[in-house]
């Protein structure tokens, strides 16, 4: 049985997706959920499903080593980023070489990097007159939005499109897509 573990910061859209499709998988399970923020909706939908969740503090993830103790009781194989906002410490990115994915709501290499994430991307995209955006899934490594691209999939940018408007299609992207590529890698994983 593979376990993954989940790392989301907001209201979890992306992470119950990826729940949904291992609820009953025979080979995968989400083990945790991990997240920096207390009141972050995430947890709740973690709550739904049956998953731990930990709750980490700045200090706790890049001063200690503390979250791969509780990732290595838990078994984890796979680390799943899914709207976290902190960026992986080195320590976690060597324990998981190429077993830490995320997604990011645009076509990389174009509009990644500190501070480009959710309506930040969006409205960057609708101010430069893209005709055409997207989503990114890329492993991860030590600087944001670096790592690489595994996965892309496009919708247009209509003129009349709004920044909300452009969120609504990545999404939806996002949530069609990201679940299938996490399954597909995890079942690559050798052993």
């Amino acid at each position: 049985m593979r376990r993954i573990a989940i790392f989301a910061s907001g209201g979890g859209s992306n992470a119950r997706k990826i729940m949904e499709r291992f609820q009953h998988h025979p080979d995968i399970r989400v083990a945790l959920v991990v997240s920096n923020k207390r009141d972050a909706g995430v947890l709740a939908i973690a709550a739904e499903f049956g998953v731990d969740t930990l709750v980490i503090n700045r200090l706790c993830f890049y001063e200690t080593e503390a979250l791969l103790g509780e990732l290595r009781a838990r078994a984890v194989d796979f680390v799943v980023l899914a709207g976290f906002l902190w960026l992986a410490p080195a320590y976690l990115v060597a324990a998981y070489p190429r077993r830490i994915l995320n997604i990011h709501p645009a076509l990389l290499p174009k509009y990644g990097g500190k501070g480009m994430y959710g309506r930040h991307v969006h409205e960057a995209v609708k101010a430069a007159g893209e005709t055409e955006t997207g989503m990114t899934i890329h492993y991860v490594n030590e600087r944001y939005d670096e790592g690489n691209i595994l996965f892309q999939a496009t919708c247009p940018v209509l003129p009349e499109d709004t920044p909300e408007t452009i969120a609504h299609n990545v999404l939806a992207l996002e949530h069609r897509y990201y679940p299938e590529v996490v399954e597909r890698l995890v079942n690559e994983l050798p052993g």
